[in-house]
């Protein structure tokens, strides 16, 4: 396979530094082909702005979305936002790999899928009608390719739980997940997280690098999330609700969008210990 690793940290030498150099290793030895976006050192622009639209006259007013459309159907994207829309085309798999800051993702990332997932391209295709809103969550350009996140959390996996105070961390990942992954197509997998990521030692860490290998093996072949498709009956359209009484009855929240009763997001937790973010 081909695998895009984006990767959005300021520290090499942080613990997401070392997982990255263990997941790449483990890809590679598996003999898959491997890109890394490392945002940082690249250094990556996140702001949307005039810049971003090379066609849009002086004196236009800048509709972002409408501008982002004009240029992916013109080729006129800047060349960062091209070269990773071909890493994204080219890639089977894309991993998305950041540490939870504020509950959410780095800025930076937060960018890149801002310029990259473009009017045309990642969203805005397919037909609208009543039998259909677009090509979108589990249909659009990047079906039949696979995403998955890592996530260091500074925090207590009790936490992240379900009565924790910082929120189920399948919540605080379901705009990622869904709204970001899913909306343009991918099947994603469950995440690979890392709880309390500054205070690990040597032997968290090896252990928590022996399941990331783990999961670098079972990228071809473990169970997506499994997210109900927009256009396959579950919906609405074009409201967009759910049909009442598909969902299980204890079923609250974002778990009403799992296609299955018995479904639940499996966090591939990484040990109590890290030793840096």
């Amino acid at each position: 396979m081909k695998v895009l690793v984006v990767f959005a940290h300021p520290e090499q030498r942080s613990l997401n530094g070392s997982l990255r150099d263990v997941a790449v290793r483990e890809l590679e030895a598996q003999g898959h082909d491997v890109l890394v976006s490392d945002l940082y050192a690249q250094g990556w622009t996140s702001d949307v702005d005039r810049a971003d639209f090379l066609s849009l006259p002086a004196d236009a007013r800048l509709a972002p979305a409408a501008a982002s459309k004009q240029a992916f159907e013109t080729g006129t994207l800047t060349p960062d936002v091209k070269g990773e829309i071909e890493k994204l085309l080219w890639a089977d798999v894309l991993i998305l790999q950041f540490p939870l800051w504020w509950f959410s993702m780095p800025a930076i990332l937060k960018g890149w899928v801002d310029r990259v997932f473009a009017y045309g391209f990642a969203y805005g295709v397919g037909e609208h009608s009543e039998k259909r809103w677009g090509d979108r969550y589990g249909e659009g350009k990047l079906a039949g390719k696979r995403a998955m996140l890592i996530v260091t959390a500074g925090g207590w996996q009790e936490h992240y739980s379900a009565r924790g105070i910082n929120g189920p961390i399948d919540d605080l990942l379901f705009p990622i997940h869904h709204g970001i992954l899913y909306y343009p197509g991918y099947a994603v997998l469950p995440p690979f997280v890392v709880y309390k990521a500054d205070k690990l030692d040597e032997a968290g860490f090896e252990a928590t690098a022996d399941r990331l290998r783990e999961r670098m093996r079972t990228l071809a072949t473990a169970s997506p999330i499994p997210y109900r498709r927009q256009n396959g009956g579950d919906y609405l359209i074009p409201s967009m609700q759910l049909r009442a009484g598909l969902e299980p009855p204890e079923a609250r929240g974002f778990a009403i969008h799992l296609a299955r009763a018995e479904a639940s997001i499996s966090v591939a937790a990484s040990g109590t210990k890290a030793r840096c973010d």
